[in-house]
């Protein structure tokens, strides 16, 4: 029968080759990646040794270990989606400036084709 910490240990494994897959096919860049490599490395380290993971949650205060693991989980989530917040933001800015200079652009064009229309017309 399978236990826990092997069924922690496959699910981590299995979502990191996933993560570590979309990065090779450059669906995912590193950048966005690195905190969930983070998150799958560290959980098949305290899966592994789940003493550290005793010890640390009974060092910040929590007498159920399940209850250090949700709430750190619910930290970790809180800090991907405000990452990816932050992200999506710069992102918004980016489009926002390259659709003002595509705009100058194409101002600039349709004036240069007014000019050289005007040119062929006065040669």
């Amino acid at each position: 029968m399978i236990t826990i910490k092997i069924l922690v240990c496959l699910v981590a494994l299995l979502l990191l080759a996933l993560v570590i897959e979309l990065i090779r096919r450059e669906k995912l860049t590193f950048k966005y990646a690195i905190g969930w490599i983070f998150v799958l490395v560290l959980t098949i380290v305290l899966a592994i040794f789940e003493k550290l993971l005793v010890n640390v949650s009974q060092w910040f205060g929590f007498q159920v270990t399940s209850n250090f693991i949700f709430f750190t989980m619910l930290g970790v989530f809180v800090f991907l989606c405000l990452l990816m917040t932050v992200f999506l933001c710069q992102q918004d800015t980016r489009n926002r400036l390259m659709a003002q200079k595509i705009g100058m652009l194409e101002f600039e064009l349709k004036e240069l084709q007014k000019k050289i229309n005007q040119h062929k017309k006065d040669s």
